[in-house]
């Protein structure tokens, strides 16, 4: 069982010490965090005796630039791209080591003033630098410890030490939970944190507005950035949004061979225009367009997935050769896009009752759906039926 995160907030504030796992894909590890800010010799005692591991207090890039912390390897090969600085000690240690004298250190690295002087190099504790944006970018302990104490209030740094069992295996799951069982810890994911995130903070920003005059009408076009990475969505909005009743909605994911050259391989082109008219005849509506090609996997690994169709693979085993899920979209820049217009109920455009789960994970309330299944042809017929029988689309195929 694991915990919500408000509850090891909760715990964190108060000086506690809390469990986090990262995925089972990734590391498959639990990490021992803290507020570094209240990472007593009792809470550094505790990580060594119990955790075992490498204590590391993780910290943001503002803090390394600030104390003047370089990186321990300017061509790093660890393959989870780990960001470890020079290790440091406070002036006023001895040897460094003990759990107080490494409390010290740590402590003295988010006091407000902290200047390089303050330290000597090398030293017994070890830096790592969180990557911008969190776990939302990098899925880490590292990015994890830092985003908990920014959530918690606290200075932008989390100590932690990996869980190592008495036999000097990697503590997985079962024993982690014990482990917090046996010591009355909280036990967190970075999964929900992630998610925790998504559905507490707003990343994307307003940046212009339009006319659009098209073929189905016209529409207001809204474009959005967003401070996690380069895409840009936008939103075409016809007539005016009521918040209170629900909006007829459209989240479209962008389908170049489909929307712009007509490929007959999907049915993303026909169902994009099939929604702007839906959304044109009912006076109102909005029709979210997601810049997330290929259902997440860009533009040239879909044409790589499209080559293995052609030698005979359905587009979900085609993405699972290519080394990805079958769909790895996500909907929370949607969410977000909807909540700015105004919208918080929708009547949603779709035959994929995961988007509509999606959407309610991030606060927007499906009031119902509306299907818009596209009749299949003969290219896309095996499509259409993969994404029925694999991925659970609400399609009705009436020749059989």
């Amino acid at each position: 069982m694991f915990h919500t995160i408000e509850a090891a907030i909760s715990d964190l504030k108060k000086g506690k010490t809390i469990i986090v796992v990262d995925d089972e894909n990734r590391e498959n590890e639990g990490d021992f965090v803290a507020l570094s800010e209240k990472a007593t010799p009792e809470v550094i005692n505790f990580m060594i005796t119990h955790g075992r591991g490498l204590v590391c207090t993780a910290i943001n890039e503002d803090l390394a630039e600030k104390v003047g912390l370089s990186l321990m390897m300017n061509q790093s090969t660890d393959p989870l791209g780990t960001a470890f600085t020079t290790t440091v000690d406070h002036v006023d240690t001895t040897t460094g080591i003990s759990a107080g004298e490494r409390s010290k250190t740590i402590q003295a690295l988010v006091k407000p003033g902290v200047r390089n002087s303050d330290f000597k190099q090398p030293g017994h504790v070890f830096p790592l630098i969180a990557k911008s944006g969190g776990v939302l970018t990098r899925p880490g302990h590292t990015e994890a410890s830092v985003d908990l104490a920014v959530l918690s209030g606290a200075s932008p740094s989390g100590t932690i030490c990996e869980i190592i069992n008495e036999d000097g295996t990697m503590a997985r799951v079962p024993d982690l939970q014990e482990i917090a069982k046996r010591f009355d810890l909280k036990i967190v994911t970075i999964e929900a944190l992630i998610a925790y995130r998504k559905v507490h903070e707003k990343h994307i920003k307003r940046e212009v507005e339009t006319i659009l005059p098209t073929e189905f009408g016209e529409f207001k076009m809204v474009g959005y950035s967003n401070d996690l990475d380069d895409k840009e969505h936008i939103a075409l909005v016809k007539g005016d949004i009521d918040e209170e009743a629900p909006v007829l909605t459209r989240i479209h994911s962008e389908c170049l061979t489909g929307d712009v050259f007509g490929s007959h391989r999907c049915d993303c082109g026909p169902q994009l225009h099939e929604a702007l008219k839906k959304i044109e005849a009912a006076g109102s509506g909005v029709l979210v367009y997601m810049r997330q090609e290929g259902r997440g996997i860009g533009l040239l690994n879909k044409l790589r997935a499209y080559q293995l169709q052609d030698d005979g693979l359905d587009t979900v085993e085609a993405n699972e050769q290519l080394g990805f899920a079958p769909d790895l979209r996500e909907y929370d820049f949607s969410a977000q896009i909807l909540k700015d217009l105004g919208v918080e109920n929708v009547r949603l455009l779709t035959n994929n009752p995961e988007k509509m789960d999606a959407l309610e994970a991030y606060g927007i309330n499906v009031v119902s759906r509306i299907p818009i299944q596209i009749d299949s042809r003969q290219e896309n017929d095996k499509y259409m039926k993969t994404k029925f029988s694999k991925m659970g689309h609400i399609l009705t195929f009436h020749n059989e």
